[in-house]
């Protein structure tokens, strides 16, 4: 399994998807890595990759570039005087594609990110080539984010691999009741996983 895991806003739990997607692939056998392309402020997301795959890569090989500024990259970059570095990115993502048989990538932030003034996650995610999982999180507005977000992969001609619906917390309102059922008829697309509150294991599809 080769994703591109990408989310309808920042704190959707990418980082929790994308670990026990990595857990899961590892323990059924396969040489699965993940790959965080870009961190800002906490580095703490790309240590629970690195944990979730036994120390597979080093960190810096999980987590090319690292802002220690809280913000979206570019902000982050300008704040730093500090461009992101586009080449050692590509270089390390070809270097773990060949040397494990798949691959989880965590986005940044939500799909149109930006990376730099003219370079955004959904350029990052068609470079790559992998298959676009959306996270979304079970909250009111996750129509609209989850819906334009999927909207923009189809336009861009990207392989949609399906949503991850995560429910983070225990929500009792109309929205949180409706919302997976209104994304699956709107959207004609498969939920992949449907993560409960506290979840720490998945089946692979």
């Amino acid at each position: 399994m080769n994703l591109f895991i990408t989310g309808t806003d920042t704190n959707v739990g990418k980082t929790y998807v994308c670990a026990l997607l990595v857990k899961a692939l590892r323990n059924a056998g396969h040489n699965t890595a993940p790959m965080k392309p870009f961190c800002c402020g906490s580095r703490d997301d790309a240590r629970t990759l690195y944990d979730a795959c036994g120390g597979c890569e080093p960190l810096d090989v999980i987590n090319p570039v690292w802002y220690r500024t809280p913000a979206a990259p570019y902000t982050a970059a300008k704040m730093e005087n500090l461009p992101a570095d586009l080449p050692l990115i590509h270089e390390t993502f070809r270097g773990i594609r060949e040397r494990h048989e798949s691959l989880i990538v965590e986005g940044v932030g939500g799909w149109m990110v930006p990376l730099s003034r003219d370079y955004f996650v959904a350029d990052l995610a068609a470079d790559f080539g992998l298959p676009v999982a959306v996270v979304v999180r079970n909250r009111l507005g996750a129509l609209n984010h989850a819906l334009l977000t999927v909207r923009d992969i189809r336009a861009r001609g990207l392989p949609f691999a399906g949503i991850i619906f995560n429910r983070a917390e225990a929500q009792h309102d109309i929205a949180a009741a409706t919302n997976r059922a209104l994304l699956e008829e709107l959207l004609n697309a498969p939920v992949l996983y449907d993560i409960a509150p506290g979840q720490t294991e998945l089946d692979l599809f």
